[in-house]
């Protein structure tokens, strides 16, 4: 079976700047998951970069294997910190581990214990005839966020 450290020693020698590796898995079918990503968006040119220096440094003779080589999908919940530094500024939704509670809001921080949101959203206060918009910002630990993920948006 390929060893994964391996596999992550010639990934990382491959990255460019910017670029940083999200996850590689390696089941004992030999298939080979590379997940790659980049601050400032990933290319299939760079994709196919790390592939094929991945591939060329094994011996299909002495062993086979499935390589695949992508950057993580949007809708796939984020991994590491990179991709919260990637996504300050943009609208992303974290389900905290405390109750399962779903925020969704704009990435204010996100830093190396964890992250700032900013939510808002229109309540009735008392007082007022209409909804107020209500501005929270709500500081969460790494450890306290279940799953988060950007929020694609076609507006």
């Amino acid at each position: 079976m390929i060893d994964k450290a391996t596999v992550i020693s010639l990934v990382e020698e491959r990255l460019e700047d910017r670029m940083f590796l999200v996850s590689i898995s390696v089941n004992e079918r030999n298939v080979i998951n590379v997940f790659i990503d980049s601050y400032d968006g990933l290319t299939i040119d760079q994709c196919i970069a790390v592939s094929r220096h991945v591939e060329h440094s094994f011996d299909r003779e002495e062993e086979d294997f499935e390589l695949h080589v992508s950057s993580p999908g949007l809708n796939e919940s984020f991994v590491i910190k990179e991709q919260y530094v990637k996504y300050t500024g943009r609208n992303v939704e974290v389900v905290t581990t405390t109750s399962d509670i779903k925020l969704e809001g704009v990435l204010l921080e996100a830093g190396e214990e964890g992250i700032v949101l900013e939510t808002s959203k229109r309540e009735k206060i008392e007082g007022h005839k209409k909804k107020q918009l209500i501005v929270k910002k709500h500081s969460l630990k790494y450890d306290e966020i279940k799953s988060a993920k950007a929020v694609i948006s076609f507006k």
